[in-house]
């Protein structure tokens, strides 16, 4: 079985930046640090079954109150 190097790197940066993407759009929801919450995101995507804990606990966690006040 052959695997073509190429596509397997094109595969690999797909999926961390869709990995960054959505680690982003829960860090805005989530976390206090939205950009560092993606670039971890985008680097779990590295190793496929950390990323899918990553995004588990990122999904489990409680939203964080919003500070700002009409």
């Amino acid at each position: 079985m052959n695997i073509n190097a190429t596509l397997f790197g094109q595969v690999v940066i797909f999926l961390a930046v869709i990995m960054a993407v959505l680690g982003y759009y829960l860090g805005k929801r989530k976390t206090q640090t939205p950009i560092l919450t993606a670039v971890i995101a985008f680097f779990t995507a590295l190793l496929p079954p950390v990323a899918i804990v990553f995004l588990i606990v990122l999904v489990v966690k409680n939203d964080i109150q919003s500070t700002t006040s009409n």
